[in-house]
């Protein structure tokens, strides 16, 4: 006697759609950002119950109200804190922090660091698009240290921070640069970050048309998809440190020790000939 086989339903990206229009700015890329994460998340048919979304504060902070997950929307700078206690008391989620180049580089820097370190099984959705947005055109850690604006009219004279060599040299086993004006390619990178087992950065360029309009020329700047994905820090190094952050695909991914609520017992381990190299590749 044959068992008749019941259909697995896939799901649709409007799926994971909230009855919450999204309150952008138009044109703002984060539209095109929070489509890609629903059609990610269709792809890999996740079950909406068992998806955990934390933000801080800003723009970007606002996507949990945007997906039918369930969301958590916190305070500045601290989503990733968050989004680990939650992987930690409930490692059947998929986890998922998002967040923007200020919440995530400035206030939260210190929690984005410890966070690579750990290499917890958490991905973190960066929409960066080098500038304040809530507070009016505040510079962020990854404005351009001569970008003048009504609140800098001098610019900054700061370095730009680096969140994906930053990322490397902390210890995250998964560091992409997507474009919010790529909808398939950043598609693609979501999928295989949220797959990936360990701590996944995918920093996302996503124009802010209010405070930064020149930003709209992006789109003609960015070299799509034309990263090659290696597995070797010293690689992945000279890669990130050589672009000039117009091109966008999967610069690392490794299969690298990840931090689990059983770890907290257990005796700490390190890959000091991965660190070795990245130390190295640094100096380069």
């Amino acid at each position: 006697m044959s068992v008749e086989k019941i259909p697995v339903k896939k799901a649709r990206p409007n799926d994971y759609t909230s009855e919450h229009h999204p309150v952008w700015c138009p044109g703002c890329g984060h539209f095109f950002i929070l489509r890609a994460l629903t059609k990610a998340l269709a792809w890999l048919n996740l079950d909406k119950e068992n998806i955990g979304l934390v933000s801080g504060i800003g723009c970007s902070s606002r996507l949990p109200a945007y997906l039918d997950v369930y969301g958590f929307h916190g305070v500045h700078g601290r989503a990733l804190a968050l989004a680990s206690g939650l992987k930690l008391a409930r490692p059947d989620l998929t986890v998922i922090a998002a967040g923007g180049d200020g919440d995530g580089y400035s206030i939260g820097g210190n929690h984005f660091i410890h966070a690579c370190r750990r290499n917890m099984d958490i991905t973190y959705i960066v929409m960066d698009n080098e500038v304040y947005g809530m507070t009016k055109g505040q510079p962020s850690p990854t404005s351009d240290p001569d970008w003048h604006s009504k609140l800098a009219p001098k610019g900054t004279g700061l370095a730009r921070f680096n969140p994906m060599g930053i990322a490397l040299a902390s210890g995250a086993s998964f560091i992409a640069r997507g474009f919010s004006g790529d909808p398939n390619g950043l598609t693609k990178i979501l999928t295989e970050a949220i797959e990936h087992k360990g701590f996944s950065l995918v920093e996302i360029k996503s124009p802010c048309v209010t405070f930064r309009p020149e930003q709209k020329d992006w789109h003609h700047a960015m070299r799509l998809m034309n990263v090659t994905l290696t597995a070797n820090p010293m690689e992945a190094a000279q890669a990130i440190y050589g672009s000039d952050g117009f091109d966008t695909g999967i610069f690392f991914q490794a299969d690298m020790p990840v931090y689990e609520a059983e770890a907290a017992n257990e005796k700490p381990h390190s890959d000091s000939a991965s660190m070795e190299s990245i130390e190295k590749a640094l100096l380069v």
